[in-house]
Formats: C-alpha cells, sequence, structure tokens
C-alpha cells in the first residue's frame, strides 16, 4: 500500500501547554537524536519540529545550549562528514559534493570541507583505488564495451573526465582519445 508523507506541523497545530517542561523534552530529544548519529543544525532542528509539543522558540534555545556544549558545530560535522565519507568508498568531488548536500548545510561550509578531505586524501589516490577495486572485481575490461562500463562505473562515482580517462589510459597502455567515442 501507499505510505503517505507525513504533513509538516505548522505553527497553528502546535500547542506548548508547559514551556519548561517542552524546553526539558525537547533537550532530551534532541540529546538522543545526536546520540544516534551527529547531525548538521538543520536537520536536528528540522527533526525536533516534527513534534507538536514544541515550537521554534524552544528549539532555537536547545540548539543554542548544544552549540555551547559544543555538541554542534556545523564546520566540524562537515569536515568529519567529508573524509568519512571518503574513507568509507572513494569517490570524486561531485559525488561527495551531491551526498553532502543533503544535510542541510550551507555551501561555503560544504565547500571548505571538501576541499580540506581532499586534502588530506588526495582525489588520484581516490580514483586509483577505485580502479583496483574494479580491476579485482570485473578484471581488465577485454573489449571496448568492457572499458565504457568501466568509465561509466568512475564516472558515476563522481570522478571527473579528464582524470578518469588519464587513468585508463596508462592503464590501458593506449590513449582512448584516439578511439573515438567512449
Amino acid at each position: 500500500m501507499w505510505r503517505t508523507r507525513k504533513k509538516k506541523p505548522d505553527d497553528a497545530d502546535r500547542v506548548v501547554k508547559d514551556p519548561v517542561r517542552s524546553r526539558e523534552r525537547t533537550m532530551n530529544r534532541a540529546v538522543k537524536l545526536l546520540a544516534a548519529k551527529p547531525r548538521s543544525i538543520g536537520e536536528l532542528r528540522e527533526r525536533l519540529l516534527e513534534k507538536l509539543w514544541t515550537d521554534e522558540t524552544i528549539v532555537d534555545a536547545v540548539i543554542e545550549k548544544l552549540k555551547e556544549y559544543k555538541y554542534l558545530d556545523d564546520e566540524q560535522f562537515a569536515r568529519d562528514l567529508a573524509v568519512s565519507k571518503l574513507r568509507q568508498k572513494p569517490q570524486g568531488k561531485r559525488r561527495l559534493q551531491q551526498s553532502m548536500s543533503q544535510k542541510k548545510l550551507d555551501k561555503e561550509t560544504v565547500a571548505t570541507a571538501i576541499a580540506a578531505a581532499f586534502e588530506k586524501l588526495p582525489e588520484d589516490e581516490l580514483i586509483d583505488q577505485a580502479i583496483a577495486k574494479r580491476l579485482r572485481l570485473k578484471g581488465k575490461p577485454e573489449t571496448r564495451e568492457d572499458t565504457k562500463k568501466f568509465y561509466d562505473h568512475l564516472l558515476r562515482q563522481g570522478f571527473g573526465y579528464d582524470l578518469i580517462r588519464e587513468k585508463m589510459s596508462g592503464l590501458a597502455g593506449r590513449n582512448f582519445e584516439d578511439d573515438g567515442e567512449i
């Protein structure tokens, strides 16, 4: 059966009967959510506002308190997330940018974090890891079709076409630009 998406509560639906109790519940929920996994401030705010027993004023106060305690720091979160994603699975800048844009972080924070992550783990080394893994799993491409699949795989991983072409031409011992299309 189709699942309907929950309607986001708006301010008219919210009823805060006891602000002290609501703040306490909101803080407890925030700590539980952060204990489950690190989150950006935007993600946490969205999750806290899902409940009708709190409102934006209370959520903002809780978030400020968590910032004071150093539990929330978007810059640190973004840096850690970027490096973690690169260590989990070698990927290019495009793919990393795409996955981090879903974390409700501002563009400058994401760009800085990605730049720092690629300083620690250069894209050249990451594509080498991705190529080595693909070779282990599928072997060296024998046909033109296999080579195209290899290219496409690396493109889906977010690596740039020029970098892929450079690495693949070294792998095959021939220059793919001369072959025409790929």
